[in-house]
């Protein structure tokens, strides 16, 4: 016998707790979104890591720290990045096309949120040479994420500082997220953030609605939205 659907899960594979739907799109001004796994379909880390031979290494790095169970995502993000050195700018590229690929509904979330007067925010614990592609993809507003340092046109195996700090963690989603909404001149209540793992928790806490996309548990578990099937674009079920 199928058994009936959870009061907060509105249809298969959307769940809802802490609010009650629908709520409206134009009383939202900024949304923010993770990168890897979010908006895109690779970890675009691991993927690199196969041109150095070392996906299973990296791999298993990056799943453990996005299921929280790393407690330093810093020295994680480090470890795995001395993994990549020797990687070819050729290489990267052949990742950035072959192998990255918008998520579902991606596109048609964007451009709907941006139709309703939001500005877009991407924050990632990535890397620049993927999140200036897929902002000029999804005309995004702003972006922050890691800059890999380059050699004799290969990953040396380093990150280069920024004006802002060293890397983009979960801490510094969650800045970026705050500094966005007082720049524009509104409350945190009226921004969106939407990831997958446990570095995206920080932003999530602090915007107004939290969405989970295909997410691990840890994060299902404390979003306000929680997509398990289907698009990006399942946001539009419950924002009119």
């Amino acid at each position: 016998m199928k058994s009936m659907a959870s009061p907060n899960e509105i249809e298969s594979g959307l769940v809802l707790q802490g609010f009650t739907p629908p709520l409206r799109l134009a009383d939202f001004k900024l949304i923010a979104f993770d990168m890897d796994s979010t908006l895109i379909n690779i970890e675009c880390v691991d993927e690199i890591a196969d041109a150095a031979g070392r996906k299973a290494e990296v791999a298993a790095i990056t799943e453990a720290a996005m299921r929280g169970e790393i407690a330093d995502y810093k020295d994680s993000l480090r470890r795995r990045v001395r993994l990549l050195a020797g990687v070819t700018l050729d290489q990267m590229q052949q990742v950035l096309d072959q192998r990255l690929r918008l998520n579902p509904g991606a596109v048609k979330l964007v451009q709907t949120c941006r139709s309703a007067g939001l500005k877009t925010l991407l924050v990632s614990g990535g890397f620049t040479f993927f999140t200036d592609a897929v902002r000029e993809r999804l005309h995004i507003d702003w972006t922050r994420s890691n800059v890999l340092e380059v050699g004799n046109g290969a990953l040396t195996g380093r990150m280069v500082d920024q004006f802002w700090g060293d890397i983009c963690d979960g801490e510094e989603k969650r800045r970026m997220l705050l500094q966005t909404c007082y720049h524009m001149g509104i409350p945190p209540a009226e921004s969106i953030a939407m990831g997958d793992g446990a570095n995206d928790l920080p932003m999530m806490g602090a915007a107004g609605l939290s969405v989970a996309y295909h997410a691990k548990p840890a994060v299902r578990a404390k979003a306000m939205v929680a997509i398990n099937s289907g698009g990006l674009d399942r946001l539009l079920e419950v924002l009119l």
